[in-house]
């Protein structure tokens, strides 16, 4: 395995709400020195994307408005784990509060980068299973729209344009591949 570079000097350019942009000066183990810009989080609680499983055989997906494509929407519930939460809790947390239900079965699948290059943000994957009605008030400032959709359909869900998420997508196909091999068990 290769050495990994040491960061030399990090620098905050900007900063919002919710992130950072850092400045890093980076050494790689051949002596070579390189600037690189990143996005970093504004806090240290990670986010997480739940698959809600009304069944084996059905997702539970929301409907709502994407800021970044101007656009609605159909993905799966997510959002950033409060301090204190673990990422169960924010995953049964997010669920109530977008999809208005509880999960007594959560499963962590995998964790998700989108672009590591210069982002530094993660994403648990949480499959949630054995649901019971529970409503939170949640931060959406609209109502969000819940489609049921069978898993076995998600060609067809893609199809649609309505789902452009890599996260949902790729989390999509995980869940119904863990499913198919947690059945044939």
């Amino acid at each position: 395995m290769t050495e990994k570079p040491t960061i030399l000097t990090k620098t905050t350019v900007a900063k919002s709400r919710l992130f950072r942009i850092e400045s890093l000066e980076i050494q790689f183990s051949n002596g070579e020195l390189r600037q690189y810009e990143r996005l970093a989080r504004s806090g240290m609680g990670g986010a997480v994307l739940v698959i809600p499983m009304l069944d084996n055989a059905t997702v539970l997906l929301i409907r709502e408005y994407s800021a970044g494509t101007h656009r609605y929407e159909l993905g799966l519930p997510k959002g950033k784990v409060d301090a204190g939460e673990s990422f169960f809790e924010a995953a049964n947390r997010e669920l109530k509060e977008e999809v208005g239900f509880g999960a007594r079965n959560l499963c962590r699948l995998s964790t998700f980068s989108i672009a590591p290059a210069y982002l530094e943000h993660t994403t648990e994957i949480i499959l949630a299973q054995d649901l019971y009605a529970e409503k939170l008030l949640g931060d959406e400032p609209e109502e969000l729209e819940v489609v049921a959709w069978k898993l076995a359909d998600i060609n067809d869900l893609l199809a649609t344009g309505e789902c452009s998420e890599a996260r949902s997508i790729a989390a999509l196909f995980m869940a119904r591949e863990y499913l198919q091999q947690f059945s044939a068990d």
